[in-house]
């Protein structure tokens, strides 16, 4: 089994270039509020580091059309993740195909009979964010199970109070096509702690390579 695994909240070069070395296969910038929350100028200079093959990724929220105009002039992200609402797609046809949507879904009882985005909106992906209820980055866990049967039907990036510790059991109960973290890999908000970014994805590869044996012997 393939696990992919972002980084998000970089906001340092130190922060990323350990991520990177550590082996991310993605990198997320804020550019919405949150502890995070980078200048436009500084989260193209971090991207400006990244090396080829490495996803960069606008984190907005409910972006207007300027700002994703901006984001994609300033970083080129390869994703654009946001929250899916009416007027998205107008935002994303306006950033000229710079890049995909990364829908952002909360999780909540009602989440299995909400249809999921498409088309224009997703930019023919079939990718979307999982996260709690209410606002991302605080660390609270959307439901493994609701998550599992989501993962079954879309490419499912995993996050939400994901950290070293449990991100392996979470990729074996729900199986999904990336994992994400945030302040799960911090020593304090928007500080990500090279040692802790290390764990979470040697952790989540170490998953990864379990399941694939467990299939490989049916």
């Amino acid at each position: 089994m393939r696990i992919r695994v972002k980084i998000c909240g970089v906001t340092s070069a130190a922060a990323l270039d350990a991520a990177v070395e550590a082996g991310a296969d993605a990198i997320g910038f804020v550019l919405a509020p949150s502890p995070r929350r980078l200048r436009l100028e500084d989260a193209a200079r971090l991207a400006a580091r990244l090396p080829p093959f490495v996803t960069r990724v606008a984190v907005l929220r409910h972006p207007a059309v300027a700002a994703v105009r901006a984001a994609c002039d300033a970083l080129a992200p390869h994703l654009v993740q946001a929250e899916p609402v009416p007027g998205l797609s107008t935002a994303v046809r306006a950033a000229a195909g710079c890049a995909r949507l990364l829908p952002v879904l909360h999780d909540g009882p009602a989440l299995l009979r909400r249809p999921l985005p498409s088309g224009p909106v997703n930019g023919g992906s079939s990718a979307v964010l999982l996260e709690a209820r209410g606002r991302g980055g605080r660390g609270a866990v959307p439901d493994w199970a609701r998550a599992a049967l989501l993962a079954r039907r879309v490419r499912l990036v995993l996050a939400g109070g994901l950290t070293p510790e449990n991100v392996g059991e979470a990729i074996r109960k729900v199986r999904p096509y990336a994992v994400d973290v945030s302040s799960g890999v911090e020593s304090a908000p928007g500080v990500k702690d090279p040692r802790l970014v290390r764990s979470f994805i040697d952790a989540a590869h170490a998953a990864a390579r379990d399941i694939e044996g467990e299939e490989e012997m049916r």
